[in-house]
C-alpha cells in the first residue's frame, strides 16, 4: 500500500484508482497546507465583515437572499449537510465512494474552497482509516455537482449517518470515528457547502470506466481476431496500408492488435466453402473500424477527465487575488456528455461482438462449423442459449445508450433550472461496462470452442495460448451439452480479470 501525496494543482487518474480500488493512503503536501491556510484567511476576513457573501453569510440556492448572522452560521453549515444528505435506494459501491471522497479532498487542497486545513485532514483521515460513508444510488441531478452523494460523506465527517468500516460492517459513523480515535468535525463558514459542491462522483466513475474499458477494448480486438480465425476469414483487411489511408488512431490500433493475434494462423484465408469468398461480413471485416471509433471516444473522454482532474470545482471560489466569486463550474455537462458518449460506444462494440457470435453458431454462415457448435446438433443444443443471453445483454445496452445528459429537470424553485444528470449517466455506464464484459466473455467462449472444432487446422500461436488459458481457467471445450452457466461465469471472470489479454500478450507482447 503506497501513499498518494496531494498538492494544490490536482491529481492523476492513477492516483484516484490507487485510492479508490487499492486503498492507497493519502497525505497532504506542504503546498496544499499553505494553500488551505491562505484561502481560509480570506474566508475568515469576509466572515468578520458586514457584506453578505454567498455561502459564507447567506443561505444557499434559492434561499441565498437571506443574510445569516454569525451566531447561526455553524448551524447553517451543519444543516446544509443534513438536509442535502437525502439519497435513497441501494448503496453505491465502496470504490465509487472512495473516489468521490478523494476527488473532493483534491479540490479542497487546491486552496480555492476556503475550508480550514483541519477539514481536509479529517477527510484524509477517513480515507486512511478505511471508513466509507453509506451513499445511496439515487439523489444527484449533477446540477451543483453530486450534492446528495457528497453530503452523505460530509455527514460522516460530522459523526452522523452510517458508514462501512474496514471490516465491511455498516455501523453508525460516530462509532467508527471513535473506534479509530477520530473526532467529528465542527463545520464553520463555507465548509459545509465546500464539502458537497462538486462533480466528484461522476468524475470518479468516469475514471474507473476508462480504466476498465482500456482492458475491454483490447479484449474485444482479441475476441474479434479469434472469431475471424474460426470463420476462416481474411487477414488482408487488417493490413496497415489499408488503415493508413483512413488515419483514425483507434482504428489503426485495433487492426494492429488483431493482426498480431492472428500472426502465423493456419486457418485464415482458407475460404472452405466458397471459391473464393470475396469478402467477409461487416461484423468481421469492419471490426477495427467499430472498435477503433470506440477507442477514439475513450481518448476524448480521457482528455475531458484530465481537465476535470486539474480543476477546482466549488461555488463560490477563492481566486488567486483573494476575490471570492460565484460561478457555474459545478455543472456536470462536460463529464456527463462523455459518460453518455462512452455508453453509446460500449453498446455498439457489444452489438458487433454479438453478431460475430451468432455467425459462429449458424451453420449456414459459419463455413463448415456444426450448428450452434454442438457435438450432435438436434440431440445437443450447444451454445444456442448462450447467444440468447448475449443478445439480452446487448438489448439492455442499447437502452442504456440513451443519453441522460440530453435530459434536464428543474429544481430548487427554478434556481437550478438546467441540470446535467451526469451522475445518472455515470451509473448507467457502470452497468454498461459490466454488460460489455459479459458479452465479450460469450464471444470468447464461442470462438475458442469453434477453433477447437476446426480439426486438422492449426490456429495462431496467440490463439492457442488463449485457448489453453481458458481451459486452465475452468472454461470447458467442445463436448455434449452440460450445465452452461458455470462455463459462462468462468468466461466472465476470464475476461474481467484480464486473463484473456495476458494470455494473448504472452505471445504477441503488449497490445494497444
Amino acid at each position: 500500500m503506497h501513499t498518494v501525496v496531494l498538492g494544490a494543482s490536482g491529481t492523476t487518474a492513477a492516483e484516484v484508482l490507487a485510492v479508490a480500488r487499492h486503498d492507497a493512503r493519502v497525505q497532504l503536501s506542504e503546498e496544499a497546507e499553505s494553500a488551505l491556510a491562505a484561502a481560509r484567511a480570506v474566508i475568515d476576513a469576509l466572515a468578520a465583515g458586514t457584506d453578505p457573501v454567498y455561502g459564507v453569510s447567506t443561505g444557499f440556492g434559492a434561499l441565498a437572499t437571506r443574510p445569516i448572522g454569525p451566531h447561526l452560521r455553524a448551524r447553517l453549515q451543519r444543516n446544509i449537510v443534513r438536509s442535502h444528505a437525502a439519497g435513497i435506494g441501494p448503496r453505491v459501491e465502496r470504490e465509487v465512494v472512495r473516489a468521490l471522497m478523494f476527488l473532493r479532498l483534491k479540490t479542497l487542497c487546491s486552496g480555492r474552497t476556503g475550508v480550514r486545513p483541519e477539514v481536509a485532514h479529517a477527510l484524509a483521515d477517513l480515507l486512511n482509516a478505511g471508513i466509507t460513508p453509506v451513499v445511496h444510488e439515487h439523489g444527484s441531478l449533477g446540477c451543483s455537482g453530486d450534492l446528495a452523494p457528497l453530503s452523505h460523506c460530509a455527514l460522516a465527517l460530522m459523526g452522523e449517518g452510517d458508514a462501512e468500516g474496514p471490516d465491511g460492517t455498516v455501523r453508525p459513523a460516530a462509532d467508527l470515528l471513535a473506534a479509530h480515535r477520530l473526532h467529528p468535525v465542527e463545520l464553520r463558514e463555507k465548509e459545509g457547502l465546500a464539502l458537497l459542491n462538486g462533480t466528484d462522483g461522476m468524475l470518479g466513475m468516469l475514471l474507473m470506466a476508462l480504466a476498465d474499458l482500456d482492458r475491454l477494448y483490447t479484449s474485444a480486438d482479441i475476441t474479434a481476431a479469434l472469431t475471424l480465425e474460426a470463420l476462416l476469414g481474411s487477414v488482408r483487411v487488417l493490413a496497415p496500408e489499408l488503415h493508413a489511408i483512413r488515419p483514425h488512431p483507434g482504428q489503426g490500433a485495433a487492426a494492429a492488435n488483431m493482426l498480431a493475434v492472428l500472426r502465423g494462423s493456419g486457418l485464415t484465408g482458407h475460404h472452405q466453402d466458397e471459391a473464393p469468398r470475396v469478402q467477409d461480413a461487416y461484423s468481421v471485416r469492419c471490426a477495427p473500424q467499430v472498435a477503433g471509433a470506440g477507442r477514439d471516444t475513450l481518448a476524448h473522454a480521457r482528455l475531458v477527465a484530465e481537465r476535470e482532474l486539474a480543476a477546482a470545482v466549488d461555488n463560490p471560489v477563492v481566486l488567486p487575488d483573494g476575490q471570492v466569486e460565484s460561478n457555474g463550474n459545478f455543472h456536470g455537462a462536460p463529464v456527463g456528455y462523455v459518460l453518455d458518449f462512452l455508453a453509446i460506444a460500449v453498446a455498439d462494440l457489444a452489438s458487433i461482438a454479438e453478431r460475430r457470435t451468432d455467425r459462429l453458431l449458424d451453420r449456414n454462415r459459419s463455413h463448415g462449423l456444426p450448428a450452434f457448435l454442438a457435438e450432435d446438433p438436434g440431440v445437443d443444443s450447444g451454445l444456442m442459449i448462450a447467444q440468447y443471453t448475449q443478445a439480452a445483454l446487448v438489448a439492455e445496452l442499447k437502452r442504456l445508450a440513451v443519453p441522460a445528459s440530453a435530459d434536464s429537470i428543474p429544481s430548487s424553485a427554478m434556481q437550478e433550472d438546467h441540470v446535467s444528470l451526469g451522475w445518472s449517466a455515470a451509473r448507467k455506464l457502470r452497468t454498461a461496462v459490466d454488460h460489455l464484459t459479459r458479452v465479450l466473455a460469450v464471444e470468447a467462449y464461442a470462438a475458442t470452442r469453434a477453433l477447437e472444432l476446426r480439426a486438422g487446422m492449426v490456429p495462431a500461436e496467440a490463439s492457442r495460448a488463449v485457448i489453453a488459458a481458458a481451459r486452465a481457467a475452468g472454461i470447458e471445450g467442445p463436448g455434449p451439452d452440460r450445465f452452461l452457466a458455470p462455463d459462462l461465469a468462468a468466461a466472465d471472470a476470464f475476461v474481467r480479470g484480464g486473463a484473456l489479454v495476458r494470455a494473448a500478450e504472452s505471445v504477441t507482447g503488449p497490445l494497444a
